[in-house]
């Protein structure tokens, strides 16, 4: 039975620990300690290594003979010296390249082994990431204007504190550690592209200037006030469009090969928008001519449709590669030459090499999204991977809104219309062939398209919203409010039946572009897509199922593809055991006309609204609970939980950290899977949550977190045991004081 008071419904899903409520803290920044990693096999350092497979061809975009495919990278991957391979690949050398491969040719044999390569990458290669330094940020300012829109002093607190964390994030090229570009001269060599400007890294393992990553940072950036940042990422792009024709990946060489979602555009206007810096573009107009043309010579092609027989020119990633990438060999290569798996041709293998490369270029690597066989796990499902056969209804609606806001730019300088009309007309096709070939009007939803059945696919992803982000709206959401709704029904589900956000997809395989993660940018581009919506639509309340059913039944048939049975769980710290997944009891986030987490319902809110409202408060939930549970703290404001507590997340001896992505189901906690651990920083996590607090400030209040130790303990044995520890976590007196407080609070704002 679902318990319906504002106090103990929440006992259902978690305990929580109560937030004090204060005044503002002033943001501090940490001093930033950059560590390197040392090399260290978990194979005895006498061990021979592991035999290998034949050397891939050598990659014309990538010459370096130590950083890019061949024998000195292969062998020290193999050597499994670092946990993350990237690590390796980031070290500049300490020596000569000539020297180097001297060093490396005299070990180089059949008898080498893992002390070799350990002593070789000690005495030849600098800590990682040395290259880069930090830099101060000389026009920081403490408390940026966004922080008056923002009510609850708790979520004003915490926003002011992540808006502190830029300081720890900017980097520039370290023009003393650089060395020499190319590979033939200079006393060292490195795989960074040099950047003439500052910027902000990510964070983490991502210790350069990364593409899409950078369109999230200037949301906050920009909230925050940085708009010469800003610039300088603007800058590092344009120069690298006039270097290599294109936007690469990230900033290191081994990225050559391929871009990510191409948000330059969107970026330069945003920025112009609210910085009224029109300057920028006399220089940036024609780069972003040149990367337009790059995606149009590069990955376009003409597809004609199976439902009305019309050609479009649409795109697709598609990374001309045929080794194992840099960042990622190990993994890479132990995909392609998994033992217990079928031997691969040379071709097979460079086709798989390719997909890889090219799921890392869509920013998804890897999801469920790409692959025939998503459920088999691991190798075999990477194996099926066919992004090169797909095209992705988010990369699509990108595109079309960069010629959309190229063809802007021209009208408003008043010059080139005939530019501006070329550009019209591109997006007016590629709208057409978005609503032709990726929408189902039955389903209410938007699927990627797939070449090699000429279908659409089924697999339902979070890229459903880009459409209405990047301002194509179907007719059929234009015309009523239910189809409005069920385009967001899956959403409203989410926010009754999980913990957290909007999931990837809701199928769960390991891969970290699935559920149960849930990620920073797609509650962002959910937020904007619901803002797109006219009023006309949006005006009415939000729908409620039957009393025999759950938000499940509102979603239209087939939309998502899963049987509710089949949907991921939801784990409730007082039974210790998932909730029912069918029935009203599968809602059990649904409270008092909201949802737990979710803010404060409103009267007359229509159901655009109450969505953004909740899912706004739920990402700052994720955020603020999983950086409080990891070490974080606001002096005078929230205290910082005990060692014993701090002991579950293993942080004891952390500062808090903000997670990459999240878990759809546990707020206290990051997301998983893939092939490298959940990273902190984090760019674009930060990006989102100074948007998230500038947009919707008024509406946002501090969160109910997990508790620590009552998710620690043992699953109770016996339901009265269960009721005992709800009521143990619930039923105190200092909890209903806490929270008497907060609502008396909320009724001063």
């Amino acid at each position: 039975m679902r318990l319906s008071t504002v106090v103990l419904a929440p006992a259902l899903l978690q305990g929580a620990r109560a937030f004090p409520q204060g005044v503002q803290s002033s943001a501090t920044a940490p001093s930033i300690t950059i560590s390197t990693a040392v090399a260290s096999p978990s194979a005895p350092l006498s061990s021979a290594l592991p035999s290998q497979v034949s050397l891939p061809p050598t990659q014309a975009w990538c010459p370096s003979k130590i950083f890019c495919a061949g024998a000195l990278l292969q062998t020290v991957n193999l050597a499994e010296a670092f946990v993350d391979s990237k690590t390796f690949v980031d070290k500049p050398t300490s020596k000569s390249s000539q020297q180097v491969l001297s060093d490396f040719a005299a070990i180089n044999n059949s008898s080498v082994t893992e002390g070799d390569i350990v002593k070789f990458v000690d005495n030849d290669f600098r800590g990682e990431g040395l290259e880069l330094a930090a830099v101060a940020l000389a026009d920081f300012n403490a408390e940026p204007a966004f922080l008056k829109n923002v009510s609850d002093p708790l979520v004003k607190a915490f926003s002011q504190t992540v808006h502190g964390f830029w300081t720890q994030l900017i980097r520039e090229t370290n023009h003393t550690a650089l060395c020499a570009e190319g590979t033939e001269s200079g006393d060292c060599e490195s795989s960074l592209i040099p950047l003439n400007h500052t910027f902000v890294v990510p964070g983490g393992r991502f210790r350069e200037q990364y593409y899409w990553d950078s369109f999230w940072i200037v949301q906050g950036l920009i909230q925050s006030e940085l708009f010469s940042i800003v610039n300088d990422t603007l800058q590092n792009f344009m120069d690298e469009i006039e270097n290599f024709g294109f936007i690469p990946n990230g900033g290191r060489i081994y990225y050559l090969d391929r871009s990510q979602p191409p948000l330059f555009i969107h970026m330069l206007a945003d920025y112009v928008a609210a910085s009224n810096d029109t300057s920028i573009l006399k220089r940036a107009l024609p780069l972003a001519e040149a990367e337009l043309k790059w995606w149009a010579d590069n990955r376009t092609l003409n597809v004609t449709s199976p439902f009305t027989n019309k050609t479009y020119a649409l795109t697709r990633y598609a990374v001309n590669n045929s080794a194992p990438r840099p960042e990622s060999y190990l993994e890479d290569y132990l995909t392609a030459n998994d033992p217990t798996l079928p031997a691969l041709t040379e071709e097979q293998r460079s086709d798989l090499y390719a997909e890889l490369a090219t799921g890392a270029e869509s920013g998804w690597d890897y999801s469920s999204r790409w692959m025939s066989e998503p459920l088999t796990g691991g190798n075999p499902s990477l194996r099926s991977l066919g992004l090169r056969k797909t095209l992705p209804v988010d990369l699509n609606s990108i595109l079309y809104k960069a010629h959309t806001l190229l063809a802007d730019f021209y009208d408003t300088q008043g010059q080139n219309k005939s530019s501006a009309s070329t550009h019209r007309n591109i997006a007016a096709s590629i709208r057409a062939g978005i609503l032709d070939l990726f929408w189902d009007a039955s389903k209410l939803a938007f699927y990627d398209f797939n070449l090699t059945s000429n279908a659409r696919n089924s697999v339902y992803t979070t890229a459903n919203y880009y459409p209405l982000w990047n301002g194509i709206i179907p007719d059929e959401l234009l015309s009523s409010s239910n189809n409005a709704f069920g385009f967001f029904a899956t959403l409203n589900m989410v926010l009754n039946r999980y913990n957290g956000t909007h999931p990837v997809t809701f199928l769960e395989t390991g891969q970290q572009w699935d559920a149960p993660n849930a990620w920073p940018p797609h509650q962002h581009i959910a937020l904007e897509a619901l803002r797109a919506l006219p009023t006309n639509v949006t005006l009415g309340a939000l729908p409620t199922p039957a009393s025999d059913k759950s938000s499940f039944d509102l979603i239209p048939s087939g939309q998502i593809g899963v049987d509710e049975s089949a949907l991921p769980g939801q784990f409730v710290i007082s039974t210790g055991a998932n909730a029912t997944k069918t029935g009203p009891e599968a809602d059990i986030n649904k409270v008092n006309g909201t949802v737990f987490n979710g803010g404060n319902a409103k009267d007359g809110e229509g159901w655009a609204a109450a969505l953004q409202r909740e899912l706004a408060n739920r990402y700052v939930a994720s955020a603020l609970c999983s950086w409080h549970a990891t070490g974080g703290q606001i002096p005078n404001l929230l205290p910082r939980l005990s060692d014993q507590e701090l002991n579950v997340t293993q942080s004891v001896n952390n500062t808090g950290n903000m997670f990459e992505k999240f878990s759809v189901s546990d707020i206290d906690s990051a997301g998983r899977g893939g092939e490298y651990t959940v990273q902190a920083g984090f760019g674009w996590t930060n990006g989102v949550l100074l948007w998230v607090a500038s947009t919707y400030g008024d509406v946002l209040v501090a969160p109910q977190c997990p508790d620590l130790l009552e998710q620690a303990q043992p699953a109770p044995t016996s339901q009265s045991h269960k009721n005992a520890a709800a009521a143990a976590v619930f039923g105190s007196s200092s909890f209903t004081v806490f929270l008497a407080g907060a609502v008396a609070a909320l009724l001063t704002l």
